[in-house]
């Protein structure tokens, strides 16, 4: 067997625990448990993380949830949830489901009532003493933002924030909070949560989860710039002519009219996936491969990205909304004909931007930004483009098939890393053409990368912290969106563009990079 069939070998036995211990026994307590995301998501996740990965016997989950429902309705809801939206190949036989299931608890309570979190705090205490979990709590605030304050101020008044001593009294127990973005919809309200955060918890207790930083891609862009000594002296204005990230849907907004009415493209997915994406691509290298240290460095790259002014929001921002068009060869209605829009809407579906990192790595370096619903087809990439050679040797002729060199980093879907390069073409002419060289997470690997809200759980758990964001970077990448945002608000509505669903956007958006002698890079 040769080293590379060994290394591949070993991963597929791979655990997902850090160093390969697992985490301590714990409950988690899910507040919404009925809602889409825990039913969809966060059930099924921990039920393949409980299944596929060891972990401690000690293992609870509590629902907190205003339906009433018994312990045993409970278990039937959550198995149904997770025979439906687990994979099949990873599906529970009866045998598990049961275990499972054993593990399952409901705590019938209004969120607004006292009497509730009194209630979730007896019950907590009785799973410590007979099911051992030692007095370690995982609050998941599975609600919709507007509930976030008032879940908080209760937990903080019942005393269920508070870390207490292990129910054997051997040591401290830990309480942590996850809580999902939008962390706010603007500076103002992202301060204001921050700060109702902050009179309860403490920062190490908090977990703002993005579930993009779950992605095994998105981690490896890390690995990509740190772990090789060939890319990092490239990676820098002397030899990067640009970048681009682009983050495409197929899909229209489906259901979620009123959140993307009041929403729109750039707080949706610019201000949080797009800005992780861009922090890691640029990031200088951090002093450790710890939380602080690579968040510290996060920080300090959103502080390097100048406020926009409003003639470079005129000339450097494009916003479009999708009209009616052909998606996958399927008819699909335009914005304002979806169910919940105003039909006067100026909401963006559509954001194409120019922006710019002021310090000595990136200077002078565009990087161009999309994102947009009913786009051509799903995709979530990466492209670093190289400068020209300084002196092409071979005629124009010769060259007509050749592009500058690009690296392309597929966040989803087909995870993967293409790096474009001149070849000659085979015979006795000298002609060149671009050429891939290209790999394939699952194809070099041999195994399926976990799920981002696995992941993502399972560091919760172990108390890292590294992969979620903190209040230093929400509040300055929401400085940035609302410098944008702000002057959008001055603007006509005729500066918001059109575009037919299952194209690439508006026209504007194909002059924004043109004007500068360049091109999207459409995958």
């Amino acid at each position: 067997m040769t080293q590379n069939a060994r290394a591949v070998g070993n991963l597929k036995q791979h655990t997902i625990w850090q160093n390969g211990h697992a985490p301590e026994p714990c409950t988690v307590v899910i507040f919404g448990a009925t809602g889409d995301l825990a039913q969809r998501k966060l059930l099924p996740t921990l039920a393949h993380l409980w299944h596929d990965h060891p972990m401690k016997e000690s293992f609870c989950i509590v629902a907190f949830a205003r339906r009433p429902m018994n312990d045993a309705q409970w278990q039937a809801t959550v198995l149904g949830s997770i025979n439906k939206y687990m994979p099949e190949d990873d599906r529970l036989d009866s045998e598990a489901q049961r275990g499972f299931a054993e593990r399952l608890f409901y705590c019938q309570a209004d969120i607004s009532s006292d009497d509730g979190y009194h209630k979730l705090s007896a019950l907590l205490d009785t799973l410590d003493h007979e099911r051992g979990t030692r007095g370690n709590r995982i609050f998941y605030l599975s609600t919709p933002p507007e509930l976030d304050p008032m879940i908080i101020a209760h937990l903080g008044s019942s005393g269920l924030a508070q870390p207490k001593q292990h129910s054997d009294g051997q040591g401290q127990a830990w309480t942590r909070l996850i809580i999902e973005k939008p962390f706010g919809h603007d500076l103002a309200s992202a301060q204001k949560l921050n700060s109702d955060l902050g009179k309860v918890f403490g920062e190490e207790q908090i977990y703002r989860i993005d579930h993009y930083m779950g992605k095994e891609t998105v981690q490896n862009i890390l690995a990509l710039r740190f772990a090789n000594s060939i890319l990092e002296p490239l990676w820098n204005q002397k030899y990067i002519d640009h970048v681009q990230i682009l983050v495409g849907e197929s899909i229209g907004i489906e259901s979620r009219s009123e959140y993307y009415e009041t929403s729109g493209a750039i707080r949706d997915m610019v201000q949080n996936h797009i800005m992780q994406v861009l922090c890691l691509t640029c990031m200088e290298a951090p002093v450790a491969f710890d939380a602080d240290a690579i968040r510290d460095e996060k920080v300090k790259l959103l502080r390097a990205i100048p406020l926009f002014t409003p003639e470079q929001v005129a000339q450097r921002t494009v916003r479009g909304q999708y009209t009616a068009g052909v998606v996958d060869g399927q008819p699909a209605e335009g914005y304002l004909e979806e169910q919940g829009v105003n039909p006067e809407s100026t909401t963006e579906t559509f954001v194409a931007l120019k922006l710019f990192i002021e310090n000595w790595r990136w200077a002078d370096v565009p990087f161009y930004i999309r994102t947009g619903k009913r786009l051509p087809k799903r995709s979530t990439e990466v492209t670093v483009q190289f400068k020209r050679v300084p002196h092409q040797l071979y005629k124009l002729e010769e060259t007509q098939g050749l592009t500058p060199n690009r690296l392309t980093i597929r966040i989803q879907p087909d995870e993967g890393i293409t790096l474009k390069f001149g070849a000659k073409i085979p015979g006795a002419a000298q002609h060149l053409a671009s050429v891939d060289m290209s790999f394939s997470y699952n194809t070099a690997f041999g195994i399926q990368s976990p799920d981002a809200y696995e992941r993502l759980l399972a560091d919760c758990m172990m108390g890292d912290s590294t992969l979620f964001i903190r209040r230093d970077e929400i509040e300055t990448s929401w400085r940035l969106i609302d410098g944008i945002t702000s002057i959008w608000q001055q603007m006509g509505p005729d500066t918001v563009k059109p575009y037919a669903s299952g194209t690439w956007g508006p026209d504007a958006a194909q002059e924004l990079i043109e004007q500068d002698g360049r091109n999207w890079d459409n995958p």
